[in-house]
Order: C-alpha cells, then structure tokens, then sequence
C-alpha cells in the first residue's frame, strides 16, 4: 500500500522538488524492497545520490568504502538491538553523518531510544511522500548548517584582528597598526567613537598589549554614577571624610598603581570635576576627599567618548585644557556601515559563541544575511550582538532567518524589497497593495520618542526622566547609549 501511494503521487510531485545545492549521498537500511525501491526513487527524484541494503552488516561495509551524507534506518521491531547499534556506532565514528531511524507506527518508544543514541530525526511507517520529503530536507538543512558553521569558524580564526577584536576592513588594519605603536607608550589616549562601536574594547586591547598588562585595569562610567561618588571613586577619601566613610579608601587613579584607568564617556563629567582631573593628571598626585595630603599616581589614562568634545569646548561645557591633555593620541573608531564587510565575521563570532554554549551549530540564512548586510547598524556592534543573540533565542532551528532578526532589521529587509520592486516598475507606478499598506511604527523607535519627548519636557533632567518613565537611571542612560543619543536636547 505504501508504494502505491508513491507510485501514484511521485509524477505530480518531482517536476516540484528543487535539487540540493550539492549531491548529498543517502543509504538506505531496510529489509522491505517496496520501501526500498519507493524511498530510492523519490529520494533520486529529489536530486540526492542513494545506496540501498537490506543488512546491518553491509551497511557498515559501505560506510567504509563510501561517503554517505544521510542515513536511513529501518529499526526492527522489538527484541532486536541491530539498528540501534549501528546508530551509535555510525554516531561515533562518522559524527557529521545525518541519521534518521524508521520504525512501525506504535514504536514510540524505539524512536526515543534511537533519538538517545544519536538519531537527529524520525520516520514512522507507513508515511506519504511529504513525511519522506521534509525528512530529507530538514536533514539536508542540518548538514548545511554544520557546513556554513564549519566554513564560519575557520574564516573567523582568520579573521582575529588584534586580541579580541574582529575585522579585516581597511579601516580595522589601520585601527590596529596604530594600537600596537600605542600600546607601548605611557600617554593618555582619548577614543571617539559612536556608541557600540567598541570602545572599551579598544582601551582594553590597549591595556593588554601594553607593558604593564599584568597590572589592574580598571574601567568607570562617567555617566552613569552621581558625581559625588565619581570623586570618591577616582581620588580615594579617608575615615570620616563623609557620612558612612567608615575607613580610608584608595581611588582608582592610586589602586591601578602603573595599570590603566578607563574614563568612559568623559564628556559626561561635570566640570568641577574636570578640573580636579586636570591637576592629577598634571602633577600625577591626587588629593582624597577629607584628606589634607596628596598620594603620586601612576595610573595610564584612556578616556573615551561618543560626544564631540572640541564643539562641547567652543560651548564651554568641556575644559580646552583638559580636552588637550586627554588628547594626545586620538583614535576615532569607524562606525559599523562604514565596515559592512566586517558584519559576516562579526556574526559569525557571536554565532560560534552561542553555539558553543548551546551545543549546537547554528547559522544564518542568506536572506538574513543580505539583510544584516544592508541595514545601517545605528547601534554599531553592540546593537548587531543583541540581534544575533535575539535570533538564536527565538529561532525554532539551526537556521537564522530573517523572521527571527528584531522587528526594525525585518522592516529594513522589507523596504529594500519594495525598493527592488519599485525599480522594476515603471516611474510613478506604485506597487500593487503599497498604498493600502499601514504604516507601522515600531516599538523601539515608539520607546525613543517617550523617553526623548520626556526628557525635553523636563528640560534635560534625566533623573526625574527616568522616575517618570518608572525605569533606573542606569537603564535610561543604556538606553540613550543603544540610540545612539548622546544630547538629547538637540536630537531631531
């Protein structure tokens, strides 16, 4: 019965089917010569190269001798542990090898125990045509994977820039060539830059390749820690200097000793405090809140920013003095669109971390791809980091697609896919169903708008801001950095 109905539904069915990109070997294990000669015929239809056997034995004898990409098995019925073993063998000697175990209908539990030993997929008898065809394919799609991941690891491992940076881009060669020369000297360095292009990377590449690496390198966040305490944290304070200093405290500029102290998003620092940098970075002594001493550092400065500092000078909100001082070595590092050609390697990276952490392979498809490759990264690499670890999270298989990427990358896939089709008309001839089509906004960009249109109503507070919006000031500045938003008064 069960080849009667493939006799009956292949003709309609091949002219359909699509040939693998490249001609994948199956061989099938079973008994049955109607099941045998069915699953040769459509499989052939399909475009895969087949080998059929009625025994275990044989079936090892052409594992040797031949390289089979998927393996059908016919597991017996119960009582017989045959099919089983060859599973687990072929698992471990030939491990990229996709297997698939048929059994009867009602053996559930054989399909189970097949899965343990090493079985990526199942069949149950008796199956129609596109039971037989969506095994194959899912199968097919496993193996690609495994492939593109393969291929994905060995250009990431040739792609390894300078520590853990990632990217052959020219702009990335000449970002390394200056940091190797930079990372040997001692003088402050000042990194600019979009928010998630990398920034701490970079001082920490600096850091490490420099001549005090086995020193602490220690990192701040202007903008996210109340200024009072940024004094504290930088310069020390001693027992009884203020309410809770229950004992004497080295600042970081001190416990770095010859390290480096990292000065994230200088341009947030209030210009008192600006100044009292200024002198220790002058006279390479700090002064600790309550004290009346003052204790030699030694601590190399990197600062960072995604602000234009000399404009914030000409507005006076920015010391000239200090701006030059931090200002001796400037590296400005090149947003993500401007190294489109890094995005691949950059995926592929976060790729093979999440999957090493999830034992098992995953990739992108091409669409998602093109699309990633297309879209304009307004949150640089971090924003690509988030993406690619939303995709693993909501993907039901090894594969990204497009509908796994966040909702502003699939609307950017789609306007280029209008864009195309627009091309293909003639001028002023709209696409059919555009004009009826709703315009959605997002819920990010819906996010931007509450949180800017907030901030503006307070005339800039971005404390009482967050206690409006209900979120930490931490979150609002994180989520002001994903923008993209270093003013938002003068954000459009």
């Amino acid at each position: 019965m069960l080849a009667t109905v493939f006799q009956t539904r292949s003709m309609e069915f091949f002219p359909q089917a699509a040939e693998p990109a490249a001609r994948l070997h199956l061989l099938v294990v079973d008994v049955d010569p109607a099941i045998r000669s069915a699953c040769s015929e459509i499989a052939s239809g399909l475009g895969y190269a087949v080998e059929t056997t009625t025994d275990f034995q044989q079936a090892r004898s052409l594992l040797r001798s031949s390289a089979a990409d998927i393996l059908l098995v016919n597991l017996p019925l119960a009582g017989s542990r045959e099919g089983l073993e060859l599973i687990a063998e072929v698992k471990l000697l030939y491990p990229r090898i996709a297997i698939v175990a048929m059994t009867s209908s009602g053996l559930v539990n054989t399909a189970v125990e097949a899965m343990r030993c090493g079985a990526a997929d199942y069949l149950t008898k008796p199956f129609a045509i596109d039971d037989f065809s969506s095994v194959l394919e899912r199968a097919t799609q496993a193996l690609s994977a495994d492939t593109a991941t393969r291929q994905l690891r060995e250009q990431l491992r040739a792609s390894q820039g300078l520590g853990a940076m990632i990217g052959r881009s020219p702009e990335m060669e000449k970002l390394y060539r200056i940091l190797s020369k930079v990372a040997q000297s001692s003088h402050p360095v000042l990194i600019l830059g979009e928010s998630g292009t990398g920034k701490e990377l970079v001082a920490r590449t600096i850091h490490a390749y420099g001549a005090n690496a086995q020193k602490p390198f220690l990192p701040v966040d202007c903008g996210s820690i109340v200024p009072t305490l940024i004094e504290s944290e930088l310069f020390g304070y001693v027992k009884g200097a203020f309410t809770g200093a229950n004992r004497s405290k080295d600042g970081l500029l001190v416990s770095a000793e010859s390290g480096t102290v990292f000065l994230d998003e200088i341009g947030e620092l209030p210009l008192d405090l600006q100044a009292k940098l200024l002198r220790a970075l002058q006279e390479r002594e700090v002064r600790p809140v309550g004290a009346t001493h003052r204790v030699p550092i030694k601590a190399r400065i990197v600062a960072a920013t995604n602000r234009d500092l000399a404009a914030m000078v000409d507005k006076g909100t920015f010391r000239k003095d200090l701006f030059y001082r931090l200002n001796v070595v400037n590296l400005r590092l090149p947003s993500l669109r401007d190294r489109r050609e890094d995005i691949p390697l950059l995926a592929a990276h976060f790729l093979d971390r999440i999957s090493r952490e999830r034992g098992e392979n995953l990739t992108l498809s091409d669409e998602a791809l093109r699309t990633m490759m297309r879209y304009d990264w307004p949150g640089n690499v971090r924003e690509l980091e988030n993406s690619v670890e939303r995709a693993c999270a909501l993907s039901s298989g090894p594969v990204l697609h497009l509908g796994d990427l966040p909702t502003q990358l699939q609307n950017s896939g789609l306007e280029a896919s209008l864009a195309a089709r627009r091309a293909m008309l003639p001028a002023g001839q709209p696409i059919e169903d555009e004009a009826a089509a709703p315009q959605v906004t997002t819920l990010a960009e819906m996010e931007k708008q509450a949180i800017l249109s907030t901030i503006r109503a307070l005339a800039g507070d971005k404390l009482r801001a967050a206690k409006l919006l209900g979120i930490g000031k931490t979150t609002l500045y994180r989520k002001l950095k994903e923008y993209g938003i270093s003013d938002p008064m003068s954000e459009v």
